[in-house]
């Protein structure tokens, strides 16, 4: 019985070394995959007001999702991946991901492009675990362009390029996390 103990081992020791290869080689081509439509999502995000590419210049991180699904009959979810970017450059992965209840009809894509306009809006992401949309007022969801009103928000969140059909375009719920380093 001794000497099946280790060929056990060997086999568990090689099976979890195969999906952790497995994992990292599938976390690879995601981030790969975010890393290309990073770009385009961002012109079309500059192509929707003048202001956008000056907006993103100046904020502390950018973080951009290029396609979140989102969809449901009654009970509704949302998913989508994305890159932080400092300095034009991508610091790290995340997912949003949300879930409602209610007259959810659908399935629809959007893109997402979130700008945190300070240090301390940055850092607060950064630091603060799980991040959560519409449930901080010191967060602003625009349409295409930042108005004189909303202006002195930390945070922008610009939600364009929709396709599909769905019956509910609420941002409530939905929560960011930390995928990849």
């Amino acid at each position: 019985m001794n000497a099946r103990l280790p060929k056990s081992i060997d086999r568990i020791v090689a099976l979890t070394a195969a999906l952790a290869l497995i994992a990292t080689a599938a976390l690879a081509a995601d981030t790969a995959a975010i890393n290309a439509k990073v770009p385009a999502t961002l012109a079309k995000f500059y192509a929707l007001s003048s202001n956008n590419k000056l907006l993103a210049n100046s904020a502390a991180a950018v973080l951009v999702f290029p396609d979140v699904t989102k969809g449901g009959i009654g009970v509704g979810g949302e998913h989508g991946d994305g890159a932080l970017q400092e300095q034009g450059k991508n610091v790290g992965y995340y997912s949003i991901s949300g879930a409602s209840i209610g007259a959810t009809f659908g399935l629809a894509h959007h893109s997402e492009v979130i700008l945190f306009n300070t240090p301390a809006s940055r850092d607060k992401f950064l630091h603060g675990g799980d991040w959560s949309i519409g449930g901080d007022a010191s967060v602003a969801v625009m349409e295409k362009g930042a108005s004189t009103q909303s202006a002195d928000k930390p945070v922008f969140v610009f939600v364009f390029g929709e396709r599909g059909m769905m019956g509910d375009a609420s941002l409530a719920g939905a929560k960011i996390s930390k995928i990849a380093d």
